[in-house]
Order: structure tokens, then C-alpha cells, then sequence
């Protein structure tokens, strides 16, 4: 199981730059921007609460997916498009990895599990 949920993540990835794609930027930018949203992990230079919600914000999908209809129909802005874009493929990147939405008690503690517990 744990083999085919990495598979969806990595096609959500691959699905994101494609999405990317479509945009009217160089093939390159998409890189250069897909570590952008790690930027919410400062937010535990004030504590785990604060931490925890800056970096669940920037790694929520739900939140992604918004932004980018916003920025396709709503208010037709590119700059929207685009964040969504990152965010989203960001977020699958992550989880692929292992990385999930945090928990307040701390960094390591995500919806996946716990980051450097080895689960069976």
C-alpha cells in the first residue's frame, strides 16, 4: 500500500508540472520555485503553534487547489495560478518523500507519522 500511495504522489507532482506547463514560463521555473513553500517552516522561529500553521498553510492542497481556480477564473491572475500550481506539486513532492501536514506538538509529528520513526 505504502508503494501505490507514493505512485499517486509522484503522478500529483507530475500532474502539477503540467499543469505548470501550460503557463506562459520557462520549463525552469517551476524547479526554482517547488522549495518556495518550505519558507512556512520559519514560522517555528515562533514556536510550534505558530510553526505548525504557517507550514500547514503552505503545504494544504485544499488551499492550493483554491488559489489556483482563483487565479484561472475568479480574478484571472496568473500570480494565483501559479502559487497554486507550486503549492499543490509541492505538497505531493513532500508526501512522496514522506513529509505530511504538521502537528503542534512539533516538527516531526505530521499526519504521516513521525519524521525518522521507522514504520513497518
Amino acid at each position: 500500500m505504502k508503494s501505490i500511495l507514493k505512485l499517486e504522489e509522484l503522478m500529483l507532482l507530475i500532474f502539477g508540472f503540467f499543469l505548470f506547463m501550460k503557463m506562459d514560463l520557462s520549463w525552469w521555473w517551476f524547479f526554482v520555485l517547488l522549495l518556495v513553500p518550505d519558507i512556512g517552516m520559519l514560522g517555528y522561529l515562533a514556536g510550534n503553534r505558530v510553526g505548525a500553521f504557517a507550514y500547514n498553510v503552505l503545504h494544504h492542497r485544499g488551499i492550493a487547489i483554491l488559489l489556483y481556480l482563483i487565479g484561472i477564473s475568479y480574478l484571472n491572475l496568473q500570480i494565483f495560478e501559479l502559487m497554486g500550481i507550486i503549492i499543490f506539486s509541492h505538497a505531493a513532492m513532500d508526501r512522496f518523500f514522506g513529509y505530511g501536514l504538521k502537528y503542534e506538538k512539533g516538527f516531526k509529528f505530521t499526519h504521516l507519522g513521525e519524521i525518522g520513526k521507522k514504520h513497518g
